[in-house]
């Protein structure tokens, strides 16, 4: 008789749990019904705390009818050694300096997109300029001015 009551008992824990397990299912499922109302999020630019680069933020916003959240801020990074003739967020490959335009004085080359942040807005190709300058002409030894350094005298140590 005792066994029975030990049985029973079992069996109904068993299907007290199993009844709250699908429940807590059914409310999780809810959940992820609701999140799909929200749109995705899009990312504005990234922008410099101060200059043209280093640490930033960029705010991000997204529409949707249950949305408990709808614009939010990250934080960013534009690299230093970037472009910024081509906008911080675009990197390039360039060729080579082409010859000097006597009749512009400038010279030119043209860069490839390399990568570009996310989000990021950037031509494929894009062109440089750049004055030709003076040919530089290397100065030779003998016509370099010497320097003359004061020579410290030592003193032994006692």
């Amino acid at each position: 008789m005792q066994q029975q009551w030990v049985c029973v008992a079992l069996l109904a824990i068993l299907t007290v749990t199993v009844t709250l397990a699908d429940g807590g299912k059914s409310e999780k499922q809810g959940k992820k019904e609701r999140k799909s109302d929200c749109g995705e999020w899009q990312w504005s630019v990234c922008v410099a705390n101060e200059g043209d680069c280093g640490l930033g933020t960029r705010e991000g916003t997204r529409t949707g009818t249950d949305c408990k959240q709808t614009i939010k801020t990250q934080r960013c990074k534009i690299p230093c050694n970037w472009k910024k003739q081509f906008g911080g967020e675009c990197k390039y490959d360039f060729q080579a300096w082409g010859e000097c335009d006597s009749t512009t004085g400038m010279k030119t080359r043209t860069g490839a997109l390399k990568r570009a942040l996310p989000d990021a807005k950037c031509p494929n190709n894009v062109n440089a300029t750049k004055p030709c300058g003076k040919p530089k002409t290397k100065i030779q030894d003998s016509q370099k001015p010497k320097r003359e350094g004061k020579k410290k005298e030592r003193n032994p140590m006692d």
